[in-house]
Order: C-alpha cells, then structure tokens, then sequence
C-alpha cells in the first residue's frame, strides 16, 4: 500500500523543488513505474490502478501540453467520480465492491450493513471530488498541493477508521482461549 503513495509523495517533493509542470511530470512517471512494478511483482494490475494511471497520463500530458495546471488539478475529482460511479454500479452485480473489499469479514455482517457502507462510499467520493475542485478552484497551487496531500488523504484514513468502527460491531475476534473453548 505504502508503494502506492509514492507517485503523491513524487508530485508533492517536485513540486516543492520545482514547479506544478514539473511534478507533474514527475508523478506522470511515477504512475507508470509504481504500476509496471505492481504488474512485475504481482502478475496483474488492479482495474483502479490503470484507470488513475490513464487519467494522470492523459490529464497530466494534457497539463504539460497546454501549460494549464487546471487540467491536473481536476484529475483527483475525475478519479472520484469514476470511483463513486464503481461502486454505485456494483450495486447491480452479484457483490457490491464493499463486500469484495471486506470480503473476509463479509459473512458475519448483515447484506444490508454492506450496502449502506458502499453506499456511504459513493457519498464520500462525492463529497471528496467537490472538496478538490473547490479547493483547485478557489485557491493558490500550493494550497492545492497540500490538501491533496494532507486534506485528500487525511479525510480518507478518517473515513475508513470510522468505518472499521463501525464494522466492528459485526466482526468477532477469536482469542486463544475461543479457540481452546471450540476445540474442547
């Protein structure tokens, strides 16, 4: 997961050294090696990972084209979108991304529990795409830069420790001495 920061924290130091143009750059090549990586050590690339990987290289190269930050500025509200659009959508398959992503505590919490957390999810990308764009929006770059770092990330860890809170209700933790008491 710490591997995944890499390109953010790229952006972040270049654009501290630097310039916007820069860190982009910078974390458009970042991007690319954090996913070959991922594809060399794993086999596979996760679908959201290419799809934050398209979206830097295509807003980022659109940012370096026109000599336009707007462009790479909206890239997170772009990625949320499409991820408040992912797991909407799930609700129509046969497991909601919510389950697959607590898929080994899903069976001990109630279906309805996990639609309410993927639907909580879609609100929270929501919310979070508007707060970039108001933030892109009204305010200098390097205002921008540290909320997407700070502001972005620290409403993320926020939001999934409140969820584990919440879940926790459901899930139950056996000790050695549950254990010692099932096999007895």
């Amino acid at each position: 997961m710490l591997i995944d920061l890499l390109p953010v924290v790229a952006f972040v130091v270049a654009f501290m050294m630097y310039d916007i143009m820069v860190a982009t750059a910078v974390v458009m090549v970042a991007t690319v090696l954090v996913t070959l990586w991922g594809w060399w050590r794993h086999g596979t690339v996760q679908k959201m990972h290419l799809i934050s990987m398209g979206l830097i290289l295509v807003l980022g190269g659109a940012t370096l084209y026109f000599a336009d930050e707007r462009f790479v500025k909206a890239k997170p509200s772009v990625l949320y979108i499409v991820m408040a659009l992912a797991f909407f959508g799930s609700r129509w398959t046969e497991k909601t991304l919510t389950e697959r992503m607590y898929k080994a505590i899903a069976d001990d919490i109630p279906r309805a529990v996990l639609g309410r957390i993927n639907s909580s999810w879609v609100v929270f990308f929501l919310l979070l795409s508007g707060l970039n764009a108001a933030v892109a929006m009204n305010y200098d770059t390097a205002t921008w830069v540290k909320f997407k770092l700070f502001g972005l990330m620290g409403l993320t860890l926020i939001f999934v420790l409140a969820q584990a809170v919440y879940l926790a209700r459901w899930t139950r933790v056996e000790t050695d001495r549950d254990e010692e008491q099932n096999e007895s």
